[in-house]
């Protein structure tokens, strides 16, 4: 697992965050003044990189979070079977085998180079490379 604690008090909008045992990208972070009684809370409003889940977490600021190492890579497509693309990556030469995302589906040819994300063990293709 390639992941690192931080604080979430350092946390931003477009960063990542691990919410049940699942990589997110954070769309919304608001903090509250600290209480009478307690410390300043941060709201995280996050989805997941790979199944598109909305997840909220409210943490105090001062709290240790865990956060995914993101990995991105640039791999050519070998062949397309059914809704997989067989890729290769430019820099290791790996190929391996990646569902193409919905949103992409027309745009995935034989031969163009596409953008993918690594964390957790796991990968995803992100967009096609013009």
């Amino acid at each position: 697992m390639t992941k690192e604690m931080t604080e979430v008090g350092k946390l931003k909008e477009g960063r990542f965050v691990i919410i049940d045992d699942e990589p997110c990208r954070i769309v919304g972070y608001t903090t509250s003044a600290p209480g009478k009684h307690g410390h300043a809370k941060a709201k995280i409003d996050a989805i997941g990189v790979f199944d598109g889940q909305k997840r909220t977490v409210v943490r105090p600021t001062s709290a240790k979070i865990e956060v995914p190492i993101i990995e991105r890579g640039s791999a050519q497509v070998l062949a397309i079977m059914a809704n997989n693309a067989q890729l290769m990556d430019l820099t290791t030469y790996e190929t391996f085998e990646l569902p193409i995302p919905m949103s992409l589906r027309g745009e995935v040819r034989e031969s163009i180079e596409v953008e993918y994300i690594q964390a957790l063990g796991r990968r995803k293709i992100e967009r096609v490379k013009s």
